[in-house]
């Protein structure tokens, strides 16, 4: 639990007490009345608890997941609600969610995520640059051995590490190339291979 969430825990409970002390110092409401809406109070705040703890969970199973239609190797990517194309794909074996990115040139790792998939960032060679929104970074070049994406199968795939902070993987040109097609139709991406 992060002192984040601490704190939250900590502010509700004393919420908590000062209603409960409220309701036992009103003399307007007899006993029974005053157990009755502190239950409810205590069920109130018990739901906003499980909500705040709940929530990662909560957000995995109402987002907008990528679905593939296998017969013809079309693949459906939903429109986040904030405004990106998020996939999904399983690297050496460990699942990393990317953000679609067409104007980045490679698939590109964070450093948590190289990590995730076998690879060890802190001992690879960051003799690539690239720009970005932020300025210049350094990139390290890697193969990885299975990117699986819907059950599409590659094998020695060409990728990039980030040595500085990214919030995300970007699933770029390098990798979308791959595709016989890239449309945007809606709120959908379809890649079609």
């Amino acid at each position: 639990m992060s002192e984040f969430d601490v704190g939250h825990l900590i502010y509700m409970a004393l919420l908590l007490i000062m209603v409960l002390i409220w309701f036992l110092s009103s003399g307007r409401i007899n006993l029974g009345q005053t157990l009755r809406h502190a239950a409810i109070w205590a069920l109130i705040f018990l739901g906003a608890i499980a909500l705040v703890g709940l929530w990662e969970d909560i957000q995995h199973s109402v987002r907008p997941m990528q679905s593939v239609l296998a017969e013809d190797g079309r693949i459906e990517i939903p429109r986040n609600a904030d405004g990106h194309f998020y996939a999904n794909l399983d690297i050496n074996g460990a699942s990393i969610r990317f953000v679609v990115d067409t104007g980045a040139t490679d698939l590109v790792l964070t450093q948590a995520d190289a990590r995730r998939a076998g690879l060890d960032p802190d001992n690879l060679p960051y003799f690539g640059r690239a720009m970005t929104a932020n300025g210049e970074v350094r990139t390290a070049p890697v193969w990885l051995e299975d990117v699986s994406f819907s059950g599409i199968e590659d094998h020695d795939v060409r990728a990039s590490v980030n040595e500085g902070e990214m919030s995300q993987s970007l699933l770029g040109m390098s990798y979308l190339e791959r595709f016989e097609q890239i449309t945007i139709a809606g709120n959908r991406l379809i890649l079609i291979r």
